[in-house]
C-alpha cells in the first residue's frame, strides 16, 4: 500500500522528545521529514550515554533525514527559507522568541509559503505568566495534576517514563493531520500551537470533570479503586495485575479463581461501592491469597475464569512475550554506519498492513550534502 502521507514534506526544527516524536509519527505515515540540527552536537538526545547515536535519540527519530545547519549564519538562513518554501509542514519546539530572533517568525515563514502548516510546541503556551519558563516532562506532569495522581506526598519520588513529552508530541501530530486536511479544502496554511501543560491536562480529563461535577478529590489510589485495578506479588516473587472494571462477572471470576468465595458475603466487600470505599483493605486481603501460588499458576486460574489480567513484565520480558512476538511489534533495520538498529513498529494497520518501511535514524548531518544539492546549494558548503 502507499503510505498515507506520501508526498508530504516536513521540516523539523526540534530536539529531545515532543517535536521529534511528532515528526517521527508523520514519517511513519510516509511523510518526508528533514531534521535540521546544530552542526556541532546535533539534537542533545544524541549524546545521552555517549557518542552521537544514543538510544534516546534512536527512539524518536527513525525515518528522517538529518541536515546539519547553523541557523545563525547567513547561508544557514538562506537554506532554511528555501526549505520553508518547499515544505508542507514546519515543526519547532524552541522556547518563545527564538525563531523571532533568527528572523524567522511565524508571520515571516508563512509569508514565504502561504500554504505552510507551522506547528509550534512550547511548555506553557505563547502568552501568560509562565510563557518564558523552561519546561520538561516532570514540570508539565506536576503542573497538570498528573504527578499528584502518582506521588506519595509522604515520600515523593518521580518515577517511570516520560508522559507529558510524549502526549504533547501526539497532540502536535494530531493537529498537523487535521491542518493538512483543512488545507485540502482551503488551500491555505495553518498556524498551530500546542503546549505541554494543556496537552497533559487534556490527556487525563476525568479527574477534572469528576471534581467539578461531584467534588471528587483525586489521590494516587482513586482511579485504581474505582476501576478495581490491583497488582499483587505472587509466591515466586513475580508480579501480576488485574483490572476488574465494573462488570460483576469479573469479580465473581476472581473469587472463583482464588477460592475466596467468603469475600462475596463480607460486610466490607459485598457490593462494588463497598469494594471501592474499602479498596485498601480488600487489596491486603487478596494479597494474602496471591502470595500462596506462583504467577504462572495464577495466570492459568485467572484465564480459565476469563478475568482481565496480565503479568507485570519488565522490558526484556515484553520483548520475549508470545503475543508481542506474534504481532511482530519490534523491527530491526540496518544503518550503513551504525549497523543493526532496533525499533518499535507503528501500532497501526491500514487494511491489515503497517503504514510503511522502517528506516533507521540518521547520523548527524548524514544527508546534508544530498539535501543541499536538492535545494541548489551544491557548490556552497555550510559553515
Amino acid at each position: 500500500m502507499q503510505a498515507p502521507l506520501a508526498g508530504v514534506r516536513v521540516l523539523e526544527l526540534t530536539t529531545m522528545i515532543t517535536g521529534p516524536l511528532a515528526g517521527m509519527l508523520l514519517a511513519d505515515l510516509g511523510a518526508s521529514v528533514i531534521k535540521v540540527e546544530n552542526p556541532e552536537r546535533g539534537d542533545p538526545f544524541r549524546s545521552f550515554r555517549g557518542g552521537l547515536y544514543g538510544g534516546h535519540f534512536i527512539a524518536y527519530n527513525r525515518g528522517k533525514r538529518s541536515l546539519a545547519l547553523d541557523l545563525r549564519s547567513e547561508q544557514g538562513k538562506q537554506v532554511l527559507f528555501e526549505l520553508v518554501r518547499r515544505s508542507d509542514v514546519l515543526i519547532d519546539n524552541f522556547r518563545q522568541g527564538v525563531l523571532d530572533r533568527l528572523g524567522a517568525s511565524s508571520a515571516v515563514l508563512m509569508k514565504e509559503n502561504p500554504r505552510l502548516i507551522h506547528a509550534s510546541i512550547t511548555g506553557f503556551g505563547p502568552a501568560g505568566p509562565y510563557r518564558n519558563r523552561p519546561a520538561y516532562d516532570a514540570v508539565a506532569q506536576s503542573l497538570s495534576g498528573i504527578a499528584s495522581q502518582f506521588l506519595d506526598p509522604q515520600a515523593p519520588q518521580v518515577l517511570g517514563p516520560t508522559i507529558a513529552d510524549n502526549i504533547t508530541g501526539f497532540y502536535a501530530a494530531y493537529a498537523i493531520l487535521g491542518a493538512l486536511y483543512e488545507r485540502e479544502k482551503t488551500g491555505k496554511g495553518v498556524r498551530i500551537e500546542t503546549n505541554m501543560m494543556e496537552s497533559t491536562i487534556a490527556f487525563a480529563p476525568d479527574a477534572f470533570v469528576n471534581f467539578k461535577r461531584y467534588g471528587t478529590k483525586v489521590a494516587p489510589a482513586t482511579r485504581a479503586s474505582v476501576s478495581q485495578s490491583y497488582a499483587f506479588r505472587c509466591a515466586d516473587g513475580r508480579l501480576i495485575a488485574l483490572h476488574l472494571s465494573s462488570q460483576p462477572k469479573f469479580w465473581e471470576g476472581l473469587l472463583a479463581a482464588t477460592g475466596r468465595q467468603d469475600l462475596a458475603k463480607h460486610q466490607d466487600f459485598a457490593t462494588r461501592e463497598q469494594r471501592i470505599v474499602n479498596y485498601k483493605s480488600l487489596t491486603q486481603e487478596l494479597a494474602k491469597s496471591f502470595a500462596t501460588q506462583p504467577r504462572d499458576e495464577w495466570a492459568r486460574r485467572l484465564e480459565a475464569q476469563d478475568v482481565p489480567f496480565a503479568p507485570v513484565l519488565d522490558v526484556e520480558e515484553v520483548m520475549a512475550d508470545p503475543q508481542v512476538a506474534h504481532m511482530q511489534t519490534f523491527h530491526r533495520v540496518e544503518h550503513p554506519q551504525e549497523g543493526e538498529v532496533w525499533g518499535i513498529n507503528p501500532p497501526v494497520h491500514f487494511n491489515g498492513e503497517r503504514p510503511g518501511k522502517m528506516v533507521a535514524p540518521p547520523v548527524l548531518g548524514e544527508h546534508t550534502e544530498e539535501i543541499l544539492r536538492e535545494l541548489g546549494f551544491a557548490d556552497r558548503t555550510e559553515s
